[in-house]
């Protein structure tokens, strides 16, 4: 890819790690982007070379805090003043995606401000991964591509070559996710039965189907604090399981997540690289998406289509 001069990829401040090896993986130099900020918080983006005329590729997740969000609005709105042929937000991570809709009177929808930010801010096209609610995309009047972590979490589970597999959806909302992943590899699935005291606080929680001697893969889309999951894998394994992972795209982990999946009964804790993990804990693992957006950059580029990276 490097003989293509008609794109450039920058990142934010905290995605870098995963910019470098997405442009590792095509071949192309990291554009040359200065983040400079003022003591009182506020910061000012400048790229540091021409991008006229050029499709401008930026990787940045919106985690918390609202600081990669922002940079990436000032990001799109430097390329937009930059005349930049096109932009394209990559958002591995996209941010405030639990508030898709009203479930309560007189609170916000979250997700659909921030697509309205970066819509208003000037991006032509998104690419996402694992959005925790598909109906997001609609949200936006520009092209998304949104790849799934399947991609690289199933060829992980197939790898482990576990007998007596059976896959479990941690909460009733994750069950169309974990049903795909029990018909691809052909095994039985089981779900848990939670109800919240409010949030991040699991109350109650139920298995719904037959654990006993199986070795059991809990699939999610993003693990926060870690209570539902943890709770989930020690029910488990007091039912009888023999052995209980968990594979998740998003590896939020905030608060006491590190600690809970610890001392759980979850023998690893498998996450994609779209979040940055800083805490130490032996159980947890990544696995690298910059391969997947790299293929879908090149595809977008060359206007192939992108169906068939993937797998469910």
């Amino acid at each position: 890819m490097s003989e293509n001069n008609s794109f450039l990829v920058f990142s934010g401040t905290k995605t870098r790690y995963l910019a470098e090896k997405i442009c590792a993986s095509l071949g192309c130099p990291l554009g040359n982007l200065v983040m400079t900020r003022f003591s009182d918080g506020e910061f000012v983006v400048s790229y540091e070379q021409s991008i006229r005329g050029k499709d401008v590729y930026l990787v940045q997740s919106t985690f918390p805090n609202s600081d990669n969000l922002m940079e990436l609005l000032l990001m799109i709105d430097a390329a937009k003043r930059a005349s930049a042929r096109q932009i394209i937000a990559v958002v591995p991570y996209f941010g405030w995606a639990r508030q898709d809709r009203k479930d309560k009177p007189r609170v916000s929808i979250g997700a659909k401000l921030v697509a309205d930010l970066l819509s208003v801010a000037g991006i032509d096209r998104l690419m996402t991964m694992d959005l925790h609610a598909d109906q997001i995309q609609g949200f936006f009047n520009v092209p998304v591509d949104h790849l799934y972590a399947s991609g690289v979490l199933l060829p992980y589970v197939q790898s482990l070559h576990l007998e007596d597999l059976v896959i479990a959806s941690p909460d009733v909302g994750g069950s169309k996710r974990a049903n795909t992943y029990a018909k691809y590899l052909g095994c039985p699935l089981v779900l848990c039965n939670k109800t919240r005291a409010r949030a991040n606080v699991v109350d109650t929680m139920q298995i719904i189907g037959d654990v006993k001697g199986k070795n059991v893969i809990i699939v999610d889309d993003m693990v926060d604090t870690a209570g539902t999951i943890t709770k989930a894998a020690d029910i488990m394994k007091e039912a009888g399981a023999k052995s209980v992972r968990a594979i998740a795209s998003h590896c939020v982990m905030s608060g006491p997540a590190t600690e809970r999946v610890e001392a759980s009964a979850l023998e690893e804790m498998v996450f994609t690289d779209s979040i940055p993990y800083t805490a130490r804990c032996s159980k947890v693992k990544q696995i690298s998406v910059a391969d997947m957006f790299a293929e879908t950059i090149k595809r977008v580029l060359n206007n192939e289509s992108i169906s068939s990276q993937y797998l469910i």
